[in-house]
């Protein structure tokens, strides 16, 4: 039992990684929306990716950049719709509005379940948006709300929510008089009223009489709430040039991340400087090398692979992340070699595996297949799940190695076309033709498909090998049972 308590955790925390990521994402469609030129900011902030054994102790940033404009932003995704962020009263490194400036923008989206698995989560396409500033002035003036979770104790943190009004529909606003706002509901014509307080906080309406709201739209808060960014002093190298120069050593992280994408002379000089400094951070010096990469620097590909032997785990942890970024062959080169090396830590090889999927080149794939023999913890479903990723994004040709491989690198073969479907019958049909060992993987791989879609299309296995069709045949049954998912507790 105590394993499954254990799984039921890591599950509960994948689903929290996710929903963020799920908001991160929709924050970056909205604002390439809109016009603006978004990066991740935050690495890991759009992703759901679980570090088991290494934990990366990053520097606390905004999740989102916008390159031509210099705006950051905090996307918070909710599923309950609230102006609401965590704080702790005793811990300043946790407090609502650590690592963020004035200039700086919430995103809130809400998210919905869509699905069973942890990760089934879609974003609403309606983002919306506080400014740093107007949150920190209602803070001062003791217009939030405090709310310590049930069951915490001191120097547990805190949910601060700043007050507002939600509509529950779409519709039109049709009166805001005295301490009520009243909304006609689209679906039905029915009138909502909200109230313009709570408890003792007036809420200032952000609509008008006759203005168009839709479902989970702010309509009312003791801040302002937008859906679309103002325009903004353009920004440009000498922007985040001058943020490298910064007291603040999350703004010099920004600055080296940002000029990746700004290559000039001046810019290669001060991301140099910036990586050969021993006294300067070493996620900024790792972020400069990256630019630097970027712009096809040798310098900055040596400090990386530098970087790749670092005595500390968590910093080769980093640094296989960025080569999973940069998805280039010299990233994919170093990859493979630490994904091979039998002497690395073995989340350092899963990690390696893991970034070998980002990049999405073929030329991965057969490292990967190597690695389903390698009895390492965690490697081996970490490179399954990169192939799968691989299927989906490049297609290698590796049907035929069905046929051929060693019994774990058929198994981890058949699992990643199984749920790629990137295969064709034809394919599978000459893979038959190897041995028995071959026949078992082929009757899996067809057999975990949607037996409605693939029914008619397999007369031609059952004229070559009826005995593979007819085990393709009792598998759909069984898994098509409603014994099939059943549970014994």
């Amino acid at each position: 039992m105590a394993g499954r308590r254990s799984f039921k955790t890591d599950e509960s925390f994948l689903e929290k990684l996710a929903i963020g990521a799920t908001g991160t994402r929709a924050v970056i469609a909205d604002v390439q929306k809109q016009g603006f030129r978004p990066i991740e900011l935050e690495r890991g902030s759009a992703s759901w990716k679980i570090w088991k054994q290494i934990k990366i102790k990053r520097l606390r940033v905004p999740d989102v950049l916008l390159l031509d404009t210099a705006t950051r932003i905090e996307a918070r995704a909710k599923t309950a719709l609230e102006i609401s962020m965590s704080h702790s009263e005793s811990d300043a490194a946790r407090g609502w509005d650590r690592g963020l400036l004035d200039g700086d923008f919430v995103a809130l989206t809400l998210c919905r379940k869509t699905g069973q698995r942890p990760i089934d989560w879609q974003a609403s396409p309606n983002v919306q948006y506080v400014k740093v500033s107007d949150m920190r002035r209602t803070w001062a003036q003791g217009s939030v709300f405090k709310e310590r979770p049930k069951g915490a104790q001191e120097g547990f943190e805190l949910r601060v929510t700043w007050p507002a009004a939600v509509s529950s529909a779409d519709g039109q606003v049709t009166e805001i008089a005295g301490e009520r706002l009243k909304l006609k509901r689209a679906a039905d014509g029915r009138t909502i009223s909200l109230h313009l307080r709570r408890k003792d906080v007036k809420l200032s309406a952000l609509v008008s009489i006759g203005d168009r709201v839709f479902e989970n739209q702010i309509v009312a808060s003791v801040i302002p709430v937008i859906t679309t960014l103002p325009s903004a002093k353009p920004a440009d190298k000498t922007t985040y040039i001058r943020w490298l120069a910064s007291r603040d050593v999350a703004t010099r992280y920004a600055g080296a991340k940002a000029l990746a994408f700004f290559a000039a002379d001046d810019v290669t000089d001060v991301l140099l400087r910036t990586q050969d400094d021993d006294q300067e951070h070493v996620y900024v010096r790792l972020e400069a090398a990256s630019s630097l990469a970027r712009h096809g620097n040798p310098k900055g590909w040596q400090a990386i692979a530098d970087s790749l032997d670092s005595q500390y785990l968590e910093n080769q942890l980093e640094t296989v992340i960025i080569l999973g970024e940069l998805k280039s062959q010299k990233a994919l080169k170093l990859l493979v070699a630490a994904l091979l090396d039998p002497r690395r830590h073995a989340e350092i090889r899963a990690g390696a595996a893991w970034a070998i999927g980002e990049i999405g080149q073929s030329k991965g794939a057969d490292a990967l297949i190597r690695t389903f023999t390698d009895l390492t913890p965690g490697v081996r479903i970490e490179a399954v799940r990169a192939l799968r990723k691989l299927m989906e994004s490049c297609c290698p040709p590796v049907v035929p190695q069905l046929g051929v491989g060693q019994p774990d690198e058929r198994a981890g073969l058949a699992w990643a076309l199984s749920r790629s479907g990137r295969f064709t019958l034809d394919e599978l049909i000459e893979v038959c033709r190897k041995d028995d060992e071959a026949r078992r993987w082929v009757a899996y791989v067809l057999g975990t498909q949607d037996a409605d879609k693939w029914t008619v299309q397999l007369e031609p296995l059952r004229e070559s090998d009826p005995e593979v069709f007819f085990a393709v045949t009792v598998l759909w049954q069984l898994l098509r049972s409603w014994i099939a998912d059943v549970d014994e507790f």
